[in-house]
């Protein structure tokens, strides 16, 4: 399994997506990624986040936080995330502070801006069999699917050939 190459195909796919939006509706798609610590691990991720972000052509709005940071001032940043019409998603980088209540965080998101698809209606919808789908699914379960799906694609055709 080729990730990188799907990871790439996948991006510009999107991007394509994201040029069409911005010809046809003159709209940049907006992400905004919330990091509260100085964890090496969470950094990384979310500099990965912002480059494939801008690879694609969305706007990237970074919000920074000490560990110290209050509950309060946290629910307060994804708020005003929320009402920001520039953003069309929102992403909290977890782990947060022991002392932060992480459900009450995500849970403050917006669900048509969950994009890490954590709300209880996306989870709730993804689960139900017929239902409306969820807004967004969390990223690395669907990225795993998506690559055994092209692997399964993979297999279909090597073993179709060699039935020729």
């Amino acid at each position: 399994i080729d990730g990188k190459a799907i990871a790439a195909a996948i991006r510009r796919e999107v991007k394509q997506h994201s040029e069409a939006l911005i010809a046809s509706h003159k709209v940049t798609p907006g992400l905004a990624v919330v990091l509260v610590g100085a964890r090496t691990d969470s950094a990384t991720y979310v500099k990965m986040k912002k480059k494939a972000a801008a690879e694609v052509g969305f706007h990237s709005i970074d919000k920074t936080f000490e560990e110290s940071v209050t509950e309060e001032a946290l629910l307060q940043c994804v708020q005003e995330l929320n009402s920001d019409p520039s953003v069309h998603g929102i992403l909290v980088q977890l782990p947060l502070p022991k002392h932060i209540d992480e459900a009450k965080v995500l849970e403050s998101i917006r669900v048509e801006k969950d994009a890490d698809g954590f709300s209880s209606e996306n989870v709730g919808n993804m689960c139900l069999r017929g239902g409306k789908p969820p807004l967004a699914v969390p990223c690395t379960p669907a990225g795993c699917i998506v690559c055994l799906s092209a692997r399964a694609r993979s297999r279909r055709r090597s073993w179709a050939a060699t039935k020729v």
